[in-house]
């Protein structure tokens, strides 16, 4: 039996880019209220990288009017072991808007993925709600 040496070049099972995430520097998702009702029209969120250790996060949910109560969640997920998890999140409410943003700089772990998971709802009288989920994008 004879082995032959072959050399290869070693990659980072995190430089493998699957269909959850992106090459980019960002992502983004918009959501449209399925129910197409009467106050909620639309949430979206957005992940930039800012630096090695940085990312930039921003969250919006629209109404069609003022509501009495609108709300927007965050969820910053980072990938380990190949699955997405919450890492950190954030939950806001405001009353008699019409649309409620939030942008975020959080500090993170370089050498992985993360992204944005958004929780958007909007309540007058009945309460309509939608998400949303941006592509994971690789901070090093």
């Amino acid at each position: 039996m004879t082995l032959t040496a072959v050399p290869v070049q070693a990659s980072s099972i995190l430089d493998k880019v699957t269909s959850e995430e992106t090459t980019d520097d960002h992502a983004e998702d918009t959501s449209y209220s399925l129910l197409k009702g009467n106050n909620l029209n639309y949430g979206n969120v957005k992940v930039q990288r800012i630096s090695s250790n940085e990312i930039g996060i921003h969250g919006l949910t629209q109404c069609h009017h003022a509501c009495d109560t609108v709300y927007l969640s965050l969820y910053l997920e980072r990938k380990v072991n190949g699955s997405y998890g919450t890492y950190k999140y954030w939950e806001f409410t405001a009353d008699n808007v019409t649309s409620l943003s939030k942008e975020l700089v959080v500090i993170v772990p370089s050498g992985t993925y993360y992204r944005v998971r958004g929780y958007h709802a909007a309540k007058d009288g009945s309460k309509e709600s939608t998400s949303t989920l941006t592509s994971g994008i690789m901070i090093k």
